[in-house]
């Protein structure tokens, strides 16, 4: 339990339902939406329209989503929402290109927006509404208006230059041509009316009609590859969740081409390690969370890519023999050389439980603060830049090539106990999301956290050769970092954000959890 004469808030509980988010307003749509008889999937869809809308730099309608669905019987299905590369990318191209790599900000970056399919799919075989209803919230709120809040004025001056650089960016996401600051209010009319389209003629009128002309008619100018044809082809694909064990309980994530198989070999890594012996703020759990991290970071970058170009060995990876080969290089008195190469990312994720308990867990993001930096003029949608995910090396799996999907890094978590659901968690921020899950999952199964306190616990990450730590690391942990060779610098900014919600069967309640490093919370009811 919590000290209450100390900063900090207490876990939310409900009984009929619960959602939480990285906004208020999306918080409140999502309830709203339970409250009126919606489901799971129907809040969750309608938060995140509404998230597009209150934290445009985070998530857009331009972007990627992905979801895992815990049925009230245990099942678990998972949804690949994202999307691919120009079908004219392909190995002629990418010689004559002469590429090194995919710059973030670079029109080659900008893949196939797929989140609107996603959400068209999960409501059609697992909602009760259609996109008409679920996006009713985010129109309104596009239209009239709605606050800044202090985290999105935060992160929004980051990417004033890059919106500045853009026609679009400058007419749809700046204010007399800056950031806008807490407490401002900020509409996007053209976002709505192409909400408004989305709405009354269905997901075809983003992908076949005059949005996606729209789409075409801003990029090819610029260079990209992407015609007509490749947003009219996009579809998202039903996948089956991996997983391991961790202290008696079942973590699910995404397959490839998702990051969550990262977490996975991690949370194998400290099984065996016998981390549940040291304290929760000692130097040995976070050496040994950060000496994990490593070694399934080299694997990630190794082996993920488009399952449907290239096979990534996960029962190998996952395997008891790579397991006991990883753990066994780990010194627990000496930090590992080896260099993790990572990226900042802005990104949503969300979790509702509804009074049936069908749980969602829910991302959706845009990359890079506003994707690509790119906007098209008409419909107010800053494209995403996924494709810089991928590399330019012919001869790895995640090379760029036609139609496929890169290495994501946005990845849903969620936990079975006993064949039910247990938990639906998330940590959002990029690369970062691996070690976030990693670490909720081991503050709440090996320490007993609740959801809250699982959430916000200090944070550290290895980036680089150096280790990003969070104010709230302990002296006595930094300095024990120290001692093993850890190069410790003070993260530049929260590390991620993210939100739980678990399932109290035997008093027949939700407990849920809302990151203090983003604006929303955790609501029952």
């Amino acid at each position: 339990m919590r000290a209450f004469d100390r900063p900090g808030r207490s876990a939310a509980y409900g009984s009929r339902g619960m959602a939480a988010t990285s906004a208020p307003l999306a918080t409140l749509a999502a309830v709203d939406c339970l409250r009126a008889g919606g489901n799971a999937v129907d809040a969750a869809v309608t938060a995140s329209a509404v998230l597009c809308v209150v934290e445009p730099a985070m998530t857009g309608i331009g972007g990627d989503c992905f979801a895992l669905i815990g049925t009230p019987e245990g099942k678990v299905l998972g949804l690949n929402g994202s999307g691919r590369s120009a079908l004219a990318a392909d190995a002629d191209w990418l010689k004559a290109s002469k590429l090194e790599t995919i710059a973030p900000r670079s029109i080659h970056a900008v893949t196939v927006p797929g989140a609107i399919d996603a959400w068209d799919r999960l409501l059609n075989e697992h909602g009760t509404m259609d996109l008409y209803e679920a996006l009713q919230p985010a129109i309104r709120m596009a239209e009239q208006g709605v606050p800044i809040t202090p985290r999105v004025a935060f992160d929004w001056p980051e990417d004033e230059p890059v919106l500045a650089a853009d026609a679009g960016g400058r007419m749809h996401y700046l204010k007399n041509g800056r950031s806008p600051g807490v407490g401002e209010t900020m509409s996007y009319p053209a976002l709505g009316e192409t909400l408004r389209l989305i709405a009354r003629d269905g997901r075809d009128a983003f992908y076949r009609g005059a949005i996606a002309e729209d789409i075409v008619k801003t990029v090819r100018p610029m260079g990209s590859l992407l015609t007509a044809d490749d947003l009219a082809a996009h579809k998202s694909n039903w996948v089956k969740p991996i997983s391991t064990e961790f202290a008696g309980h079942e973590i699910l994530e995404i397959p490839p081409s998702g990051q969550g198989l990262t977490a996975l070999i991690a949370l194998n890594i400290l099984a065996v390690t016998g981390i549940r012996r040291h304290a929760p703020d000692s130097a040995e759990r976070l050496h040994l969370e950060i000496e994990a991290m490593k070694l399934a970071w080299e694997l990630r970058n190794r082996h993920i890519a488009d399952p449907e170009f290239s096979e990534v060995p996960v029962d190998e990876l996952l395997s008891k023999k790579m397991t006991s080969r990883l753990a066994s290089t780990i010194d627990m008195n000496k930090a590992l050389d080896i260099e993790t190469v990572m990226r900042r990312s802005d990104t949503i994720y969300l979790t509702v439980v509804d009074k049936k308990r069908m749980a969602v867990s829910f991302i959706n993001s845009v990359y890079y603060g506003f994707g690509s930096g790119i906007v098209t003029p008409k419909t107010g949608i800053a494209l995403q830049n996924r494709g810089a995910c991928f590399v330019t090396d012919p001869k790895h799996p995640n090379c760029i090539g036609p139609a496929k999907r890169p290495l994501h890094t946005i990845i849903p978590a969620m936990v079975r106990k006993d064949g039910v659901i247990d938990m639906s968690y998330g940590v959002m921020g990029g690369d970062y999301q691996p070690m976030g899950h990693m670490s909720v999952a081991v503050n709440r199964y090996i320490y007993g956290m609740d959801p809250q306190e699982a959430l916000d616990w200090p944070r550290y990450f290895p980036k680089q050769r150096k280790v990003q730590v969070e104010s709230g690391v302990s002296e006595a942990a930094r300095s024990g970092l120290l001692a093993r060779g850890h190069d410790l610098v003070e993260a530049p900014e929260p590390l991620g954000g993210g939100q739980a919600i678990s399932i109290d069967r035997q008093n027949g309640m939700l407990i849920g959890g809302s990151d203090p490093r983003k604006d929303g919370f955790a609501l029952g009811y």
